[in-house]
């Protein structure tokens, strides 16, 4: 388990390239039959993937022993997006089949969860967050076509894109994660610009769908203080709920979004205006 601590706005100002990349960015989410795990201060996510490959892999009671509890999602909930091949997700005996692009949302209290590829050749890569829950929500899985659809920007502002929201509370009841993945259009390269912080909530952002030679630029500091990580594919940036949160590709490229805190209104967002960015 790779432990991040919060860090306050003062402290984040004094941060060179390497300070910020070991606060912020999670270089490795997929390793071969494994699952890798960061727990953040913030909010208490977790985030990870797992990709199973050869054999199956199981998030097993060592994570529970690491959170004080018995099994992993004794007092959590866990949303999953596959980005790989097809997989199967069996959860407390019941399995599910999770296509390329499609989510499982797993509710609280689910004491075996078990990910597995359909093909070797093309293994499944599960990505996943996991915050802290109050009760027991259905398990549900989401497909592309189910999630709520957003399309917004404008080409001639490289920025248009489409946001597919899979675990919103217009799609299914969760505790307070929420997890989408947004795509942008061939030729546009920024996200979120103009940018906006949200103080109520903390996101994740999971950058995919990458060539080996692309990057993104995140930007990320609060308003009046930014700074960047240079992020590859399939690599993923903690953000904390006063820092914005945006970037800009040498490609194009696709993102997985996850939030939790005080609520999960999509649009309760704090903007803030490019002139007014230092």
């Amino acid at each position: 388990m790779d432990v991040r601590q919060s860090i306050h706005t003062e402290h984040a100002k004094q941060l060179d390239t390497a300070g910020l990349r070991r606060e912020f960015l999670i270089e490795k989410i997929f390793e071969a039959d494994n699952y890798t795990l960061t727990y953040s201060h913030i909010d208490r996510i977790i985030i990870g993937g797992v990709m199973p490959v050869q054999q199956s892999v199981t998030i097993g009671a060592e994570v529970g022993k690491q959170l004080g509890v018995s099994y992993f999602l004794e007092r959590r909930e866990l949303g999953v997006i596959n980005i790989g091949g097809p997989g199967l997700i069996e959860v407390d005996g019941k399995t599910w089949e999770i296509g390329h692009q499609e989510a499982l949302y797993v509710g609280q209290g689910a004491q075996s969860v078990v990910f597995r590829s359909s093909e070797t050749s093309q293994p499944a890569k599960f990505y996943y967050n996991s915050a802290p829950a109050h009760t027991r929500y259905p398990d549900k899985k989401i497909t592309l076509e189910e999630a709520v659809k957003a399309t917004l920007g404008d080409a001639a502002t490289s920025n248009r894109r489409t946001i597919n929201k899979f675990i919103v509370p217009d799609v299914l009841p969760t505790c307070q994660l929420t997890m989408g993945l947004t795509r942008l259009d061939d030729g546009n390269l920024w996200n979120t610009m103009p940018c906006h912080t949200h103080e109520r909530r903390m996101q994740v952002y999971f950058y995919l769908d990458m060539a080996e030679e692309s990057a993104v630029f995140h930007m990320m500091g609060q308003p009046q203080e930014t700074r960047h990580l240079l992020v590859h594919n399939e690599q993923a940036v903690i953000s904390p709920s006063w820092s914005i949160h945006a970037g800009v590709g040498t490609q194009r490229y696709t993102f997985i979004w996850g939030m939790v805190g005080e609520n999960q209104v999509f649009d309760d967002m704090d903007h803030v205006s490019i002139s007014a960015l230092r």
